[in-house]
């Protein structure tokens, strides 16, 4: 059973920096073969941010494209999101996720449904960007 452990949430003004970071244990190499980050974005709703494929194919949601960048090592089992040029309206949980298939396929919806369909899920770290 894949395990997931995120670091690196915090609290940052407007137009800085966080670097979120994510680890794998266990489970196989095929249930990490798409590895990301959800937020949510409402009480009961989140949005995937950011993911990359064991084979590197990116996906990034429109609203931090050239801002946020994903990276990853297959090596290590590691996920990383770098956020730059932070915004208040970034400020929320952000959950690192790895799946046997593209997390792409749940992109947005109700955060219990995603979780449901999209592999597993860490306990989420928070993100504060003040103005």
């Amino acid at each position: 059973e894949v395990q997931l452990v995120e670091s690196g949430g915090g609290a940052v003004q407007a137009g800085g920096s966080l670097r979120l970071s994510c680890t794998a244990s266990g489970g196989t190499d095929g249930d990490l073969t798409d590895m990301g980050w959800y937020r949510q974005t409402s009480d009961h709703e989140c949005e995937l941010v950011a993911s990359k494929s064991r084979d590197f194919r990116t996906y990034y949601v429109d609203s931090v494209k050239g801002r946020f960048r994903i990276s990853r090592d297959n090596a290590k089992n590691t996920i990383d999101l770098q956020m730059d040029q932070l915004r208040s309206d970034d400020t929320t949980m952000y959950y690192c996720a790895a799946s046997a298939k593209s997390l792409r396929l749940n992109s947005r919806g109700y955060c219990w449904g995603l979780r449901l369909n999209s592999g597993r899920w860490g306990q989420g770290t928070q993100v504060t960007v003040s103005s």
